[in-house]
């Protein structure tokens, strides 16, 4: 359980700054308002990935095979469009923008995945 906790401690901040880096790169991404405001919305972000995201995997799972896993891209998307209306401060202009951030944010937790799964085989 301390180890689950950890990891999603990490996700966060790496959502943290996934999403400081996309809203003050990409200019499509609106007021997003203070460093409080982007700390909650990584929040929303690190809590729908850990709880809708597996469910909208295995209700496109044909779509994710016939695409031949192409399909995460537009869940990732989703993810992040579906942060932006469930939390208000995040205005994101568009669903393909939503996407563009929700790449960047899969890349950067993809790379904190690997970095975790190399030190626990070293501590093993």
């Amino acid at each position: 359980m301390k180890k689950q906790f950890f990891t999603f401690l990490l996700r966060w901040s790496v959502n943290i700054g996934a999403l400081w880096a996309c809203a003050s790169i990409l200019h499509f991404i609106s007021s997003i308002g203070g460093v409080y405001k982007i700390i909650i919305a990584a929040l929303v972000v690190s809590v729908l990935n850990a709880i809708v995201k597996p469910i909208l995997i295995i209700f496109t799972l044909p779509a994710i095979a016939l695409t031949l896993g192409f399909f995460l891209i537009i869940i990732n998307g989703f993810v992040v469009y579906l942060t932006s209306v469930l939390y208000k401060p995040l205005k994101i202009d568009s669903f393909w923008i939503a996407v563009l951030v929700g790449i960047v944010i899969s890349l950067l937790n993809y790379i904190v995945t690997i970095a975790t799964d190399l030190i626990g085989k070293e501590n093993a």
